[in-house]
């Protein structure tokens, strides 16, 4: 007759006091790889057709669709390759991180506002954006930002636009 022997042994405290900080690190460098970025933070579309769904994941419906290729947007919250975007209307929803760029931009809100030569009231005047009008980023100091928007280059006051903090300094 031959003995039978079993390979299962108990589980000792010390493997699973182990296994737990395993367990531990490799939630800590998952959380580390998702915020190589500081959240919150403004990026821009990069396509003209956007799904953004209920939640981070192609099994959420798309909630609404984004139509405006270099809107500004503000990313809230990131899960994996996911990113919680806001608008400048204040909807929220998820998008695909390969949607977005880092290309600065913004949207002119409110009314029809000047754009001027120079970062003062009296300045000359460049031209003048509609609201909504969507244009590039290009600096900020003190309440002026510098923008680009449909080939006119010229300052904006802060204020006239969303899509950069209130004291963020942009070279």
């Amino acid at each position: 007759m031959s003995a039978v022997y079993s390979s299962y042994r108990p589980v000792s405290q010390a493997c699973r006091a182990a296994l737990v900080v395993v367990a531990i690190l490799a939630a800590t460098t998952a959380i580390a790889a998702e915020s190589k970025h500081r959240t919150p933070r403004f990026v821009s579309l990069r396509n003209n057709v956007i799904n953004v769904r209920t939640g981070p994941g192609q099994r959420y419906p798309v909630q609404w669709v984004l139509r405006r290729r270099f809107m500004p947007v503000e990313i809230v919250a990131e899960f994996d390759t996911w990113r919680k975007i806001r608008d400048w209307e204040g909807a929220i929803g998820w998008v695909h991180q390969r949607t977005l760029s880092g290309r600065r931009s913004i949207i002119v809100t409110g009314k029809l506002r000047t754009l001027k030569r120079k970062p003062r009231r009296d300045a000359p005047v460049v031209a003048r954006a509609e609201p909504k009008a969507v244009g590039r980023l290009l600096s900020c100091r003190g309440a002026w930002c510098r923008v680009e928007i449909q080939g006119h280059r010229g300052w904006l006051r802060r204020h006239a636009f969303w899509g950069v903090y209130p004291k963020e300094m942009i070279k």
